[in-house]
């Protein structure tokens, strides 16, 4: 009898539900548990779990270490996805596999590569993938000569922190005025640099962005899957052109994400970003953890997690190439069960029953596929 397979997520996207269903629909279908842990009791991921528990708070990353290790033990785990406190914890490798888990995450001088975007412009353009021209500002005179710099140019600025995640702090520099065009409608990306400007005149520290033009749409998001051999098995582009999402096995993007990929030693399942600069794909972002939308890739009939688990447990999945690129398709949203609000009291234990799933009605013409809908064309 096949054993099962123990996976704990901590505290990562909500999006991640999806990566969780499909670890329990794996072609094999071996038993797979999951666990999860999140600071908000009211993450999907834990009422998608079959074990949760809520994480304590304000634990330094080497406290944090010692959280991960003792969850192992106590529940058992096969596989640990880290999200939070990644680099801290893919340190200790070691010790996980003492106790006899696996991490699904690359290696210490990877994650380190690509925590700060300078250093992994830096490190990506000396092996010959094009970057966008980019300036690290610290103050406010170092980035209006940027911004100026970038408008002598023809493009247009934008801004995001030089360490950072899923598009968080991303802003569009414009030079309108502030008023109540800025106010009107949903919030948008776009600020005037007087007022960025000004609140950076007036911040008791400096501020560590990377400013450089606005790409332009296609945006592919390259999904890779790599051995610890530095072996790619999986590269798949997702491509986006505002709502419209599709596939691509485009060599303009799988090479230079290949290139990072093994060049960089991106073991396990990372994402890697290409946007448009003028005429030419350039690297966007590279993240070392799989992405939101990985189960995306299930249109193209791959189930990237379990290839992933399998990997990490040493069961070489081998060459993985979509049997078929999926219809081209776009995403909503849905519905998804929460666990009962007394989970505070069962920070410790088993959860408690689910709250039944409420199935959302597809479209008339339309495929369901989770949290994707396929566009008929």
């Amino acid at each position: 009898m096949v054993s099962r397979v123990r996976v704990w997520l901590n505290r990562t996207y909500a999006e991640n539900v999806f990566f969780i269903d499909q670890l329990r629909r794996n072609p094999g279908d071996r038993a797979v548990e999951i666990h999860a842990t999140h600071g908000d009791p009211d993450s999907p991921v834990l009422a998608a779990a079959d074990t949760a528990d809520l994480e304590p708070e304000g634990l330094s990353p080497a406290a944090y270490v010692e959280f991960a290790l003792n969850q192992c033990v106590r529940r058992g785990i096969d596989v640990f996805v880290p999200r939070l406190h990644q680099a801290a914890i893919v340190a200790h490798r070691a010790e996980f596999e003492a106790i006899g888990t696996a991490l699904l995450a690359p290696p210490p001088e990877a994650v380190a590569v690509f925590h700060d975007k300078v250093i992994a412009y830096e490190a990506v353009q000396a092996i010959g993938v094009p970057v966008p021209p980019w300036w690290r500002v610290r103050g406010a005179d170092e980035l209006v000569a940027a911004v100026e710099e970038l408008e002598a140019g023809g493009h247009k600025a934008c801004f995001k922190p030089a360490s950072g995640a899923g598009g968080v702090g991303f802003r569009v520099i414009t030079r309108t005025p502030f008023s109540l065009v800025h106010l009107s409608g949903f919030p948008g990306p776009y600020v005037p640099l007087d007022v960025v400007v000004e609140a950076v005149r007036q911040a008791e520290e400096p501020v560590d962005w990377l400013v450089m033009p606005r790409l332009e749409q296609p945006e592919v998001s390259v999904d890779c899957l790599t051995g610890r051999d530095n072996r790619v098995r999986m590269a798949v582009g997702r491509t986006k052109n505002g709502r419209r999402r599709g596939f691509t096995l485009h060599e303009q993007w799988l090479e230079p994400a290949r290139r990072i990929a093994e060049g960089f030693g991106l073991h396990h399942l990372s994402n890697i970003q290409f946007r448009m600069f003028g005429d030419r794909p350039v690297l966007m972002d590279v993240n070392t953890r799989p992405a939101g939308g990985l189960h995306q890739l299930s249109l193209c009939g791959i189930n990237a997690p379990w290839a992933a688990v399998r990997l990490a447990l040493g069961d070489d999945p081998g060459e993985i190439a979509p049997p078929f690129l999926g219809q081209d398709y776009s995403v909503v949203s849905g519905p998804r069960p929460l666990r009962p609000v007394s989970i505070p009291q069962q920070r410790t234990e088993e959860p408690g029953p689910l709250l039944p799933a409420v199935p959302s009605p597809a479209p008339v013409g339309a495929v369901e596929t989770g949290a994707a809908r396929v566009l008929p064309l």
